[in-house]
């Protein structure tokens, strides 16, 4: 198993930002694959950001910053209500990585650069780790994330930090461990 550096709140929560702003449009299924593409999508993107244990532990210690700016970008908002705790899952989401996730969910050819600069990672490392539904998403994908993968419609979220992510990109595979 690949070591994630304590990034699951991180990845969890920012996936479920990103399901709940681009829902999925049919049953239980559809929602399943959405929620395996957008947990892919993100898995990369926090691995990119966060490349080693001690930037996992430093986002882990200040925080991630929470989804207040993506919230105000998409027009959507926190569900409980009014009650907080039932949003203290949004304190956990990274803009950055929601921003990467999204160019990544709706550029195959970018997502298929990013997962070959993890390879020999440490997040890599050890037992394969695979993300086709990100990279190869077959039509039972697509159709279940049509939202999620609609490059218009993640276009707000994805241009906030895509050049960071092109950055990135650009200085070739993560090589760092621990």
């Amino acid at each position: 198993m690949p070591a994630d550096f304590s990034l699951s709140p991180l990845i969890a929560a920012t996936a479920q930002w990103l399901t709940r702003a681009y829902p999925p449009g049919g049953g239980a299924l559809d929602t399943a694959l959405a929620e395996a593409q957008a947990r892919q999508a993100v898995t990369v993107a926090a691995w990119l950001r966060y490349p080693t244990a001690m930037d996992a532990a430093l986002v882990a210690v200040a925080g991630p910053g929470g989804s207040g700016r993506l919230d105000g970008v998409t027009g959507t908002a926190g569900d409980g209500g009014g009650d907080e705790d039932a949003d203290a899952w949004r304190s956990w989401v990274d803009e950055v990585v929601a921003s990467w996730a999204a160019a990544l969910l709706g550029a195959p050819e970018l997502a298929a650069a990013a997962t070959r600069a993890l390879g020999g990672s440490a997040y890599t490392a050890g037992a394969p780790v695979e993300f086709r539904r990100l990279v190869a998403p077959d039509e039972h994908d697509r159709r279940a994330a049509a939202l999620l993968r609609h490059p218009d419609l993640l276009a707000p979220v994805a241009d906030l930090h895509r050049d960071q992510l092109l950055d990135r990109l650009a200085a070739g595979p993560v090589t760092l461990t621990g």
